[in-house]
């Protein structure tokens, strides 16, 4: 869950069924529900693109943006089966994802810079 303070949103993204839901700050109200990539973990706010960043265990990161009333993906970006954990740090500009070994790689931190 994360708060869109300039929209006046609460974001919150749901594992079953996989949608990302939007709330009004003001008193809770639903404003949309738009489907999401599987077995999320963690949503972020990016203020400077007004984008929303959801990492999921499904193996992807969805990017959304406002627009009108709801939101629309506007990429689904292949990370790695099971890499749900993640941080964005918007003083570096980056999202970092956690990516769990396997048979024949480490553990690893994968680093995204979010393009303009």
């Amino acid at each position: 869950m994360a708060l869109y303070p300039v929209r006046r949103h609460v974001v919150v993204i749901f594992r079953s069924p996989a949608e990302l839901g939007v709330f009004s700050m003001m008193g809770g109200k639903p404003i949309a529900t738009i489907g999401a990539c599987g077995d999320a973990d963690d949503l972020f706010i990016d203020a400077k693109r007004a984008r929303v960043y959801v990492s999921c265990g499904a193996g992807f990161l969805d990017v959304l943006e406002p627009k009108d009333a709801t939101y629309q993906r506007i990429a689904r970006i292949p990370t790695v089966s099971g890499a749900r954990t993640s941080l964005f740090v918007p003083e570096m500009d980056r999202l970092l994802v956690a990516v769990r070994a396997n048979s024949g790689e480490p553990p690893a931190i994968w680093i995204f810079r979010p393009m303009p």
